[in-house]
């Protein structure tokens, strides 16, 4: 058994088709996108050092192995500008995140403009990344770009609100919410610049589910890396393991496999829905089969990635991969902990609860990433 101060974290990827592959282009991208940032003076020290733990270019390598530099560098720069706009959101509430929402969709459909003095640079790094991005992308690539990230930057001040309210969401809500706050709609896009599909192929119901489980897939493997140093600052309350504990009134080691089997039925139907797709002709086809390629690129490499960086498990990510042991850190901080303490007999059987795994992977499959209003 695990001790309680123990989270025993699943291999769900253990036999997943596609192995780690990591982008050629990854030294000179990562120099390139560093100096870029770094010039614009995006972050304080605290901030700053966060940042290169991550290491973002490394996400990209390993999650866009087979775009050309060019291509990487966009992917690498969307990932730094989503940190970025994470990283100041997390800082205010609603009202707060709504006004750095204006100006950086302000940024985006208005990038030749100059931004005004004073304002704060969040504006400026999605300027600077959408002049770069729309050399190179295709149309339908720029359409559906704005499209979901229009939806991301909606659903962040969804849970600034859930933040500043201490609100836990159900699981079913949680993860409609998740899927948009992770971006993994928006992450997905750079497979798409040169295919310029029509909304009647990227919006195709196989396609969306193929898309939809792809970031399920994403954003639950975030979510249980995440969660010790999520619980140790007070911040676990978006977290997929607190709505599980939450709603099921469960301890968070059955919460867990409560995740793992939900997550092998997410990739379980990836798979079958991928050798299903129906044909959109010879060139659309090709370009399909890259993209579908690139989904479950993401879903291997931001798994290696959580290990190989910093980011969640500082210099021991690469035992605890082998090993998959975390040792709870202490808590520092003073957010809400809903279900932390639960010490009851629980039942045995653990899909007993109204959303068994299955349902909700249906629930996920039915949702399609469908634009919300463009600001």
């Amino acid at each position: 058994m695990p001790s309680t101060s123990q989270l025993v974290l699943p291999d769900s990827l253990a036999q997943w088709p596609w192995k780690r592959t990591i982008n050629p282009h990854y030294a000179e991208v990562k120099a390139e996108s560093d100096a870029w940032i770094q010039g614009l003076r995006a972050f304080g020290p605290k901030a700053q050092k966060a940042f290169d733990m991550c290491d973002f270019a490394l996400l990209a390598a390993l999650t866009y192995p087979n775009l050309d530099k060019e291509e990487l560098r966009i992917g690498c720069d969307l990932i730094v500008l989503l940190f970025v706009f994470d990283d100041y959101s997390d800082q205010v509430d609603g009202e707060g995140v709504q006004a750095y929402v204006d100006m950086v969709m302000d940024a985006i459909h208005h990038p030749h403009k100059p931004r005004p003095a004073g304002e704060s640079v969040v504006a400026e790094v999605a300027r600077q990344f959408w002049l770069r991005t729309i050399k190179r992308a295709c149309p339908g690539a720029q359409k559906h770009f704005i499209r979901v990230f229009t939806e991301y930057v909606t659903a962040v001040v969804e849970e600034a609100h859930d933040r500043f309210n201490d609100h836990v969401r159900s699981i079913e809500s949680y993860m409609a919410l998740r899927r948009r706050t992770g971006a993994p709609f928006t992450c997905f896009v750079p497979y798409e610049l040169k295919a310029n599909f029509p909304d009647e192929v990227i919006y195709h119901p196989e396609v969306v589910k193929l898309t939809n489980l792809a970031a399920e897939s994403v954003v639950l493997t975030n979510d249980l890396y995440s969660y010790n140093i999520e619980q140790s600052a007070g911040h676990q309350n978006h977290n997929v393991v607190t709505a599980v504990m939450h709603e099921m009134r469960i301890p968070m080691d059955q919460a867990v496999a409560w995740i793992a089997r939900y997550h092998d039925e997410v990739l379980t139907q990836f798979l079958d829905i991928r050798e299903k797709l129906p044909s959109f002709g010879e060139e659309l086809d090709r370009h399909m089969a890259l993209y579908v390629d690139g989904l479950a690129h993401w879903i291997r490499g931001s798994d290696s990635w959580s290990f190989e960086s910093k980011r969640y498990f500082g210099d021991k990510g690469l035992k605890i991969q082998e090993h998959r042991v975390v040792d709870l850190l202490p808590k520092v901080g003073m957010a809400f902990t809903p279900m932390m303490a639960i010490t009851a007999e629980v039942p045995s059987e653990l899909t007993s609860p109204a959303m068994a795994p299955s349902s909700l992977v249906s629930s996920a499959m039915a949702a399609p990433s469908m634009p919300v209003a463009v600001m």
